[in-house]
């Protein structure tokens, strides 16, 4: 695998190596040795998630607060998505900055999102599924999220009206929002 650091500190482009012929493919979706070797620490995934969606769907932007926060391991199994990130943690040079790539089906891309960061993404495809491990169990009582379309920061979407959930509609925006994260 092919590790890309980011200007965010920990926040890491993924690229696995694939395996092709005329049968099909195959790569690793994720393998704890070359994780260890590669990146130097060891991951303790303890939850996976998937979720299918229609195009235009937005999922976000969302995090869990301390002492619930979660790193997580994302990547598209079907489809494609915008994937985005934001910064939140306070210490950090990119602090309240975004990061955005495309994942889908074709790039078999992954992005490591560690703690301390709020996370979301826009389905471009019908059925798109999005797969992702995360490093602690999810909690309700922790949940959080940032305004999906907060001006403040300056994230394109590339859409103006994706099908949203009422939760991530009201939101909180990044100016009156207290970060949990050092």
């Amino acid at each position: 695998m092919e590790v890309i650091k980011t200007i965010f500190k920990g926040l890491l482009v993924i690229q696995p190596k694939i395996i092709g012929d005329n049968r099909g493919y195959f790569f690793e979706s994720f393998s704890l040795k070359k994780w260890e070797d590669t990146i130097g620490e060891t991951p303790s995934f303890v939850q996976d998630n998937e979720s299918m969606s229609k195009a235009g769907v937005l999922r976000g932007l969302h995090f869990q607060k301390p002492p619930f926060a979660q790193g997580k391991l994302v990547r598209v199994v079907r489809g494609s998505v915008l994937d985005v990130v934001v910064d939140i943690r306070k210490s950090s040079d990119t602090y309240g900055q975004h990061f955005k790539i495309v994942l889908s089906e074709e790039n078999k891309t992954q992005l490591y999102v560690p703690e301390g960061f709020a996370h979301g993404f826009l389905t471009m495809e019908n059925d798109t599924i999005f797969s992702y491990k995360c490093t602690n169990f999810y909690n309700q009582k922790s949940e959080d999220g940032l305004l999906w379309n907060d001006p403040d920061l300056e994230i394109d979407w590339s859409i103006q009206n994706p099908i949203l959930s009422e939760k991530d509609m009201n939101y909180k925006k990044f100016n009156n929002f207290d970060s949990p994260f050092n």
